[in-house]
């Protein structure tokens, strides 16, 4: 079965965003997309299905550099789907999900897969705040336990917030890119149609 190679602006209607934000997610996720033999990308399912994946996680709260640790797994094509935002979630949540199924050892799995899940984002998260705390100490003030696994909700804010506003930054220069590559493209295009109607009429076509 021949492969299906999509371009970039077909994958970016896909994945719903825009192109250059494809480009911008590729760059800081380590995301290698093939290329054609004019060096153009193409993208096939297996990538079109792993750019909807990081779209998942980025509308559930999570910031590259969270998704960045996951791409492995994600890769590997196991399933990391969130349905809530753990960014916000309390902890009391997370020990009303570990308390609730005592009646039933159905509940008491759900609640354990649940509280496991939340453990295992919440320690990404950890691992991300002490690496923002070595680069901003001046600008963030952390407790940190558990040898730094455990973080509090309003430290992962702060840090949200600062990983927020440098990936938007970013993504506006990424952006501000595409449009400058389209429009050199475009004036190209143009320049050549220009050149072409010259020889036209000097040789009376």
């Amino acid at each position: 079965m021949i492969e299906k190679r999509y371009i970039i602006s077909d994958a970016a209607k896909m994945v719903e965003v825009e192109s250059h934000v494809l480009r911008y997610w590729e760059d800081e996720l380590g995301i290698v997309i093939p290329r054609n033999e004019m060096g153009h990308r193409y993208y096939t399912d297996f990538y079109i299905d792993l750019l909807r994946k990081v779209k998942e996680l980025k509308d559930s709260g999570f910031q590259l550099k969270a998704i960045k640790l996951l791409i492995p797994s994600l890769m590997e094509g196991e399933d990391i789907s969130v349905g809530h935002n753990p960014l916000t979630q309390s902890t009391e949540t997370g020990n009303q999900l570990r308390t609730e199924g005592n009646s039933h050892i159905n509940n008491q799995e759900s609640d354990s897969a649940g509280s496991n899940k939340m453990q295992y984002f919440r320690q990404i998260m950890g691992d991300i705040v002490l690496e923002a705390v070595r680069k901003n100490n001046e600008e963030i003030k952390t407790v940190v336990e558990d040898n730094g696994r455990n973080v509090s909700d309003s430290v992962i804010k702060q840090v949200d917030y600062l990983l927020r506003i440098k990936e938007e930054r970013e993504e506006e220069r990424f952006k501000k890119m595409d449009e400058i590559i389209r429009n050199y493209q475009q004036s190209k295009k143009e320049a050549a149609m220009t050149r072409e109607k010259g020889k036209k009429k000097r040789w009376g076509k």
